[in-house]
């Protein structure tokens, strides 16, 4: 699986080159892997503006401006979190894209309405953003690698659906 996270992080570096397009990640559940994948990439600082791990609540609002009432009434792993996490990396990087993960990579957290593997993931681009519920399945590290291939190809997706 590793070794499609690199090919993949490769074609969306390849694409943000050939568009010039800029890029920045909000990561939660993830803990920096989808920049980590980015920056295994050379040339990629041309492309990629920054990361940021917003692991805690309080990291979502100070540095992300995620709505303190969006987190008491969706939680952090929600659908209204992660496009205020992709909304407000955008905004502070000045990028064209940006990328949010949030969810419970487990094996402790979940619940019945949210289990572990629960991840959202949000892309945003301009005013538009795609969102995508999943549950991944396996432990802690096969969700967090299953979330940073879905997060890839959804920025794969995004760029090639928008040039």
């Amino acid at each position: 699986m590793e070794n499609e996270i690199l090919q993949i992080a490769n074609e969306v570096v390849e694409l943000l080159s050939k568009n010039n397009l800029t890029i920045t990640t909000a990561e939660s559940c993830t803990g920096g892997m989808i920049g980590a994948a980015l920056t295994e990439i050379a040339g990629v600082s041309s492309y990629y503006k920054e990361g940021i791990i917003t692991y805690s609540n309080e990291a979502k609002m100070k540095y992300l401006k995620v709505k303190e009432e969006t987190l008491k009434k969706f939680g952090a792993v929600s659908e209204d979190t992660a496009i205020q996490m992709a909304l407000g990396a955008m905004q502070n990087a000045d990028s064209d894209i940006s990328v949010a993960v949030t969810g419970i990579a487990g094996p402790d957290g979940g619940t019945k309405e949210k289990p572990n593997g629960l991840v959202y993931i949000c892309v945003k681009n301009g005013n538009n953003y795609t969102v995508e519920k999943n549950i991944f399945s396996g432990n802690r590290h096969s969700v967090r690698v299953q979330t940073v291939v879905k997060a890839l190809n959804m920025v794969k997706n995004t760029i090639n659906s928008w040039f």
